[in-house]
């Protein structure tokens, strides 16, 4: 462990320059090709609203915005009715009290969560609680860039879709419950990371260089959800034509083993 939070620090001073107030770095690809990544929250809080300046000047120019999914719209593909066996028949006697204390804590429904693939258990508990730390989905950073690109009309690209996502995680084995399993292990250390990754677009200047940022996926499902996904998207985006691009993905994609940043400078 100790070994992940140094290799974390070096690639993370490396990964974003002091000339930006918030997470991002510049990079150039062959072929006339320049990316400006950012790194995006999902769910974010009023004092991240507007975007800083200088990312609005970069959108202005861009000639297109890539993002991971087009969450403007209204309609959600992840609000199905499972089919699933009661979680007590799912999860271990622990798992499952410990469900049930975040329910009571959180103020959600245990009959709600029942029939759901243990995926979406952990979604909704993670919102949930993302909700109670202040966060709404109104000020995440993808969702404030996709409203300013529609507004000058740039041209939104999507490296997966919502649709691709929800498939992504049907696909988990045992109904996603690795991902359930991560969500209650590391229930306390996400809430620190969240307080972590939003400091960075509050602050003036990023104090990357000295976070921690754990790892609170285990490895089956890290790579599924971290390492496949950032060899597509690098793939996605070594093809794209001449261009300047801003590319806002999860800020978790910057760094680690396998960091979309890393991959494309390879």
């Amino acid at each position: 462990m100790a070994q992940f939070f140094n290799q974390a620090f070096s690639w993370l001073r490396r990964l974003f320059p002091v000339e930006y107030s918030y997470p991002a770095l510049d990079i150039r690809l062959p072929g006339n090709r320049s990316l400006h990544l950012v790194g995006s929250i999902h769910m974010g809080t009023q004092d991240m609203q507007p975007l800083p300046a200088a990312l609005l000047r970069r959108l202005q120019k861009a000639d297109a915005l890539i993002v991971e999914a087009d969450i403007s719209g209204t309609e959600s593909p992840f609000s199905m009715s499972g089919e699933f066996p009661p979680l007590a028949e799912r999860l271990t006697e622990s798992e499952y009290l410990h469900v049930e204390r975040l329910c009571e804590e959180l103020g959600v429904s245990m009959w709600t969560l029942n029939p759901l693939p243990a995926w979406q258990v952990a979604l909704m508990l993670q919102a949930t609680q993302a909700q109670r730390l202040g966060l709404r989905g109104d000020y995440g950073i993808d969702y404030q860039l996709l409203q300013s690109a529609k507004q000058q009309n740039t041209r939104v690209i999507e490296l997966e879709g919502p649709q691709e996502q929800f498939e992504l995680l049907q696909q988990l084995p045992d109904g996603g419950r690795a991902l359930l399993e991560d969500t209650l292990t590391h229930w306390h250390t996400n809430a620190r990371l969240l307080q972590t990754m939003i400091s960075w677009w509050l602050d003036a200047k990023p104090g990357l260089a000295t976070e921690q940022l754990p790892n609170t996926f285990s490895n089956d499902l890290y790579d599924v959800l971290m390492n496949q996904r950032n060899v597509r998207w690098k793939k996605q985006l070594s093809e794209l034509p001449p261009g300047n691009y801003v590319v806002a993905v999860g800020a978790l994609h910057l760094y680690g083993e396998g960091n979309l940043p890393e991959l494309l400078k390879g």
